[in-house]
């Protein structure tokens, strides 16, 4: 969340930063700078109570000592009374914290000054691009259409067994999806991201710690017999790992990478978008995830780019990498670049990743912080990036390699498949 001196410091850049991300968030800083001047005034008076007390509990001792009872009695009773004003002071403190709190969890991040201006996907700014965009011959089929006639997904029996946007992975289906994450995990490795395997259940101060609650509490399936949440992505658990703990500067940076299974209940979601495997509840995805100073951090989300596009690009998909615009970002992100790969039966380009810094966001909600070499502690940045997600990377693989004799799979890929084609 933001600090408050991020929201008071400079209150018209306050204002300009959260418009950029379509927030008007006049009221909401009018409410937060009213609710902190008055949990200034209660201190104050808390504080002056507090000492007041301090100071006659001295006296009545030398009051004792000098016999002087009656002035005695007098000071346990003005005693008395300050506790009880104390104790009223320190009720409304916790109150107007809370609520001081409530309010400023509610605004988003401040987007990066490299952010574009924009309301929606269609002002993203495309920064680079690669690969060559197929052509297809007639009678080309959709991945739905080639997962049935090759027998490698069936979402039919996803929808009897559990619902719509669960799919069963079938025979060279299943070994291609153990070969991705095996691959995703291993390039991973390879550039230095320590392999965590986390839960999948997390508690609601994990969610909260992330910024998927409150904000997204309605898209999380909820366990609610034991107040848990299925994670949307390994981004929650691995990076509460460092919840509630300071590192020291010679810690950083972090680098962790994790496969798990994600859930979304993408509320609202219809149409002809969620065909197949373009929106599921329930996918696979690889994640990596890195802790820095904040000096360091924007160098850092060069660096995921880079490596993510090195991934997209090995696995002979063309792609498009966008910046996107401060109306299509997340509520936590600062600066977020998305990758597109081409589907070549529908002729669109398909979100498979997102590499976003949340600054200092996360890292306050989390009270993730290090120690400097001047032990002084700070707030550590956080990022995080799809690295990558499955669904949308196999529709591409599926559509883009077909041919009359199956669909060929990319060179660097066959180690793990054990197969060149699926046939």
């Amino acid at each position: 969340m933001l600090t408050l001196k991020q929201i008071r410091d400079d209150r018209a850049r306050t204002l300009e930063r959260l418009a950029v991300k379509g927030f008007d968030a006049a009221q909401a800083v009018e409410q937060i700078e009213k609710l902190d001047d008055r949990r200034k005034e209660v201190q104050s008076s808390l504080d002056a109570s507090l000492a007041e007390q301090n100071a006659i509990a001295k006296q009545i001792g030398a009051l004792m000592s000098q016999g002087k009872r009656d002035e005695a009695e007098a000071a346990k009773a003005r005693t008395a009374s300050l506790k009880e004003s104390s104790r009223r002071l320190d009720e409304e403190l916790r109150m107007v914290t809370e609520e001081l709190n409530a309010q400023i969890v509610l605004l988003p991040n401040f987007p990066s000054e490299l952010v574009p201006q924009g309301r929606s996907a269609e002002d993203n700014v495309v920064v680079r691009s690669g690969g060559t965009l197929p052509t297809l011959g007639d009678g080309a089929l959709p991945h739905w259409e080639l997962a049935r006639k090759y027998d490698i997904i069936d979402f039919e029996l996803g929808v009897k067994l559990t619902g719509a946007g669960f799919p069963v992975y079938k025979g060279q289906g299943a070994k291609l999806q153990r070969a991705l994450i095996a691959y995703f995990l291993d390039m991973n490795a390879a550039a230095g991201y320590l392999e965590i395997e986390p839960p999948i259940l997390v508690n609601e101060a994990s969610g909260f710690g992330t910024g998927q609650l409150p904000d997204k509490e309605g898209q999380m399936y909820h366990a609610t017999a034991d107040n848990f949440y299925l994670i949307p992505t390994a981004e929650v658990p691995v990076t509460n790992i460092y919840r509630d703990v300071i590192l020291n500067e010679e810690d950083l940076p972090v680098r962790l990478t994790a496969y798990t299974p994600c859930f979304r209940r993408e509320a609202g979601s219809y149409g002809k978008d969620v065909r197949g495997l373009n929106r599921l509840h329930q996918f696979d995805k690889v994640e990596i995830v890195r802790l820095e100073r904040p000096e360091d951090s924007y160098r850092a989300l060069d660096e995921m780019v880079a490596h993510v596009e090195g991934i997209v690009a090995s696995l002979e998909l063309p792609y498009r990498i966008l910046r996107l615009c401060g109306g299509d970002m997340s509520f936590t992100s600062a600066l977020t670049y998305d990758f597109e790969v081409w589907s070549a039966a529908q002729e669109r380009w398909l979100e498979v990743s997102s590499v976003s810094n949340f600054e200092s966001f996360q890292a306050n909600r989390l009270k993730l912080r290090y120690r400097d070499h001047e032990r002084k502690v700070r707030l550590a940045h956080t990022l995080n990036g799809s690295s990558l997600a499955l669904p949308r990377i196999v529709a591409a693989l599926l559509e883009n390699n077909q041919s009359t004799d199956g669909v060929r799979i990319p060179t660097a890929l066959q180690p793990y498949t054990k197969f060149e084609a699926i046939k």
